[in-house]
């Protein structure tokens, strides 16, 4: 009995003394604050698969831009695009998975840079500017998808209904976001170092995709100074400075089309006959590789089509890897810009047949890197009579399973020719526009037609909506 009161009071005693709890519940495991090169990586990642992937449920470029079509779901290569409501899957994607981690980040990042050591500053500074590059990429994409969107606003939990920006409004503030982060830039030092995946921290590498990013906006709203600006700063000059996210052979990290293809084990998608009707009498030696041979000669899909797995050409082994790399900005485009650019007698740029020539063979030796790059652009020779067509033509086979990019560039310059589904959504083409009412507390949005066939900047207008669902 003495040794039980004798342990109670001891007991007791130790646990009277304790005054701080705080600790006590502590989970070393799930951090309460989450670093910033974390954020980062997260969101970096986020956003290569979000641009790679092809899924009913958040991106149908590849659909859209009638590289590929579907088997037995049709409705989203038919522009239904509100059944599955795979704009408002993107949508919320890269605003909740993308956006919202690179602003964490950049939070995380001023609160650090508050009790850091002097000499740590300026990787401080670097990681700060090439946050803003990649939260530069993502709202430029939602901006040529969308056309207004939430900016000034958006990133703000307090706020459930931002205002929408105006799209012209805000690439003007990427231009000026961008400027600020090429200037802030320091090759001398560095930024994330092994927690980015694309560059591995190299700030060299950074400057240069800055500056091709600005050059690939300054050509959606024709800005020669922006343009003449991208181009002094320093853009691409080789398939060694590509923007590439590195996907592994295991998840989290594998190529979502691996996914989507393989490990899915469904057979729903097939190489479109818009594309294989195209490429198939140009003798052009990247089919080899964007396509399988389990048809010879190649046979596309009928785009639109119910189609069936077994009867038409297959996508190319490359794209049935789980490591094949994901690139969201290269040298190829780069080359098809300065082309556009000089074409335009944009920015000083000049000799638009020696940048369409680059831009080929740039695209032939990452592909097919043993082909003949020089024969292939002889047989396909720039016509500048016809700018458009060679430069629209060219453009888009480089951008081969791009989707994103390759729907962008056939907006732009109205080439190739692409097949009108039998089948289309009577909204397709503008014939009838589909009204979508939105929930009731957001009133000033009800029954308001948004055309994603606008073109987010320029107001051309092109063959299909989107009805955004957020």
């Amino acid at each position: 009995m003495k040794k039980i009161l004798l342990i109670a009071f001891i007991t007791f005693g130790t646990i009277s003394c304790e005054t701080d709890f705080s600790t006590w519940n502590k989970d070393e495991k799930n951090p309460a604050t989450v670093p910033a090169n974390t954020l980062f990586s997260n969101a970096q990642r986020n956003l290569a698969r979000l641009m790679k992937k092809q899924n009913v449920n958040d991106n149908i470029f590849n659909f859209l831009a009638q590289y590929w079509t579907a088997t037995t779901y049709p409705d989203e290569s038919n522009y239904d695009l509100a059944g599955r409501d795979v704009t408002g899957g993107f949508w919320n994607r890269m605003y909740r998975d993308v956006l919202l981690d690179f602003q964490e980040a950049q939070n995380t990042l001023d609160t650090e840079r508050e009790t850091l050591d002097p000499a740590l500053i300026p990787i401080n500074t670097n990681q700060k500017a090439v946050t803003a590059i990649m939260q530069a990429y993502s709202f430029h994409v939602l901006v040529d998808i969308f056309g207004n969107v939430p900016y000034s606003e958006a990133l703000n939990i307090d706020n459930a209904s931002p205002k929408y920006d105006d799209a012209s409004e805000i690439y003007a503030d990427l231009f000026v976001k961008l400027n600020s982060a090429i200037n802030d830039l320091d090759p001398a030092h560095d930024s994330f170092g092994g927690s980015d995946f694309i560059y591995n921290g190299d700030v060299s590498a950074w400057l240069k995709f800055a500056n091709t990013l600005k050059l690939r906006m300054a050509l959606r709203v024709k800005d020669a100074g922006k343009v003449a600006e991208a181009v002094a700063g320093g853009v691409f000059e080789s398939n060694a400075d590509n923007a590439a996210f590195p996907f592994t052979i295991s998840d989290p990290y594998s190529n979502p089309l691996w996914e989507n293809l393989v490990q899915s084990n469904r057979n729903d998608l097939l190489v479109s006959d818009s594309f294989v009707d195209l490429i198939s009498p140009l003798n052009d030696p990247r089919a080899e590789v964007y396509m399988a041979d389990n048809k010879s000669p190649y046979i596309g899909g009928p785009y639109g089509g119910n189609n069936s797995y077994n009867s038409y050409t297959h996508l190319g082994s490359i794209f049935h890897k789980p490591d094949f790399e994901g690139v969201i900005l290269d040298y190829a485009e780069t080359e098809f810009l300065l082309a556009e650019a000089a074409a335009l007698t944009l920015g000083g740029v000049s000799d638009a047949e020696n940048h369409y020539n680059a831009g080929v063979k740039a695209s032939i030796n990452y592909w097919a890197p043993d082909a003949d790059a020089d024969a292939y652009v002889s047989a396909q020779p720039y016509d500048a009579a016809n700018w458009k067509e060679s430069i629209g033509t060219q453009k888009y086979i480089a951008l081969y399973s791009r989707g994103f990019e390759g729907w962008t560039s056939w907006r732009t310059f109205g080439f190739p020719v692409l097949n009108a589904p039998a089948e289309a959504h009577v909204s397709a083409e503008g014939l009838v526009p589909v009204r979508y009412t939105y929930p009731v507390n957001e009133p000033e949005r009800n029954g308001v037609n948004y055309e994603a066939a606008s073109s987010a900047i320029g107001g051309d207008k092109f063959t299909t909506r989107v009805f955004w669902n957020n």
